[in-house]
């Protein structure tokens, strides 16, 4: 496998794990870029970018990065906080006042971005085509009626966080959520990330499949015998309604739709680029980004069926927990997307770290992928 791009040559061990990767016949595309002390030491990339394998993963390819997506939007939510025109403890019903329906009147923005709000699910089933109709899911949300008391325990909102957290940025700042999260984030550290693709840049997205054969870890397990036997599940709801969740990745309508929770569009370089931004100060004041890496959630995870540690819209390191760790230091802040790619900072380190591919993985938390470079980065260092 050729592998392109450059690096510093004492972190010739992390190229040589790169490549590794690609010892999986199942392997496809992937890149890392990895900046420390804002310095860019490793920026490569392999592999192929479309389903057969004709076609080479560039310096340009792009693709869906999931949940990689929710730290953009929950900072952008932090920098209206810093003007003033949101309020983390305020109730979201002074900004969207339909949502005080159903017992809902007190739920905070600091609860949607530390998934205690008890939102991370619709019961009433939705027709497939409202996956793109951000009307009809800003108002099921409004309507639904929490699965916990807000504030007593915390389950992942795995796609219903972009919908809620971005309707609050549509209305606190007077744009469509991925142009403000745009904006805010991308475009001042010129960054090539996207949530809502233009059509003219879809020549450049790879395309995603998952590996097979590979079941995952016992968390990955637990969570799939749940949502394939129990269709009421608050875990089966969250990944399935609306239907197609899952399976839309590489369909044009997900790629244009503007939904902060999983589809934001980007590269390694733009997940290390924006780590970098948070540790140098360039995205927000320090107490907001304290506040977006203090502990808010830790424990049993309703959604995910695993433990799980939460700031604001970030994910927080769980050294001692096998599919929870960053891998390099126990402050590393991030967030990992569905399959594989993951983004964070290690502030002890100073490291922002980037890490994308096409060949989806099981797991549920962090892939043993990008745990074994940054395993391997750490003896670098």
């Amino acid at each position: 496998m050729q592998i392109q791009g450059h690096y510093e040559l004492k972190f010739e061990a992390v190229r040589e794990a790169f490549a590794a990767l690609f010892d999986d016949p199942q392997a496809r595309g992937a890149a890392l870029c990895i900046q420390v002390g804002g310095e860019t030491v490793i920026d490569l990339w392999a592999g192929s970018a479309d389903k057969d394998g004709a076609e080479a993963w560039h310096s340009d390819t792009i693709l869906n990065l999931f949940s990689c997506t929710k730290t953009f939007a929950a900072v952008t939510a932090l920098q209206l906080v810093g003007e003033g025109k949101l309020a983390l403890d305020a109730p979201v019903a002074r900004y969207w006042p339909e949502f005080a329906q159903a017992g809902k009147d007190s739920v905070t923005l600091r609860q949607l971005l530390s998934h205690r709000a008890g939102l991370p699910a619709i019961r009433e089933l939705l027709p497939a085509e409202a996956l793109y109709d951000w009307q009809t899911m800003v108002d099921s949300l409004a309507a639904e009626t929490p699965w916990w008391t807000p504030g007593s325990a915390h389950g992942y909102a795995a796609i219903t966080y972009g919908w809620l957290v971005g309707e609050l940025i549509r209305r606190a700042d007077g744009r469509s959520p991925g142009e403000s999260i745009v904006a805010r984030t991308a475009r001042p550290l010129g960054l090539d990330f996207h949530v809502g693709l233009d059509d003219s840049e879809f020549h450049r997205v790879a395309h995603i499949a998952r590996g097979k054969g590979n079941l995952g870890d016992e968390a990955a397990k637990r969570l799939l015998k749940v949502t394939m036997t129990e269709p009421q599940a608050l875990s089966t709801r969250a990944f399935t309604n609306p239907p197609a969740i899952l399976t839309s990745t590489n369909k044009p309508e997900w790629r244009r739709m503007q939904q902060p929770a999983a589809n934001g569009h980007g590269n390694a370089r733009s997940l290390a680029g924006f780590y970098a931004g948070l540790l140098d100060g360039s995205l927000l004041e320090s107490e907001l980004l304290d506040e977006l890496t203090r502990e808010h959630s830790l424990g049993d995870d309703r959604t995910l069926l695993t433990q799980t540690r939460f700031g604001l819209g970030c994910m927080l390191d769980q050294p001692t927990v096998a599919n929870a760790t960053f891998g390099l230091g126990a402050r590393a802040f991030g967030h990992p997307g569905a399959g594989g790619s993951v983004g964070f900072a290690d502030p002890e380190h100073d490291v922002a770290f980037g890490f994308v591919t096409n060949t989806l993985g099981p797991y549920i938390l962090m892939d043993p992928r990008a745990q074994q470079l940054v395993r391997v980065l750490a003896g670098c260092l």
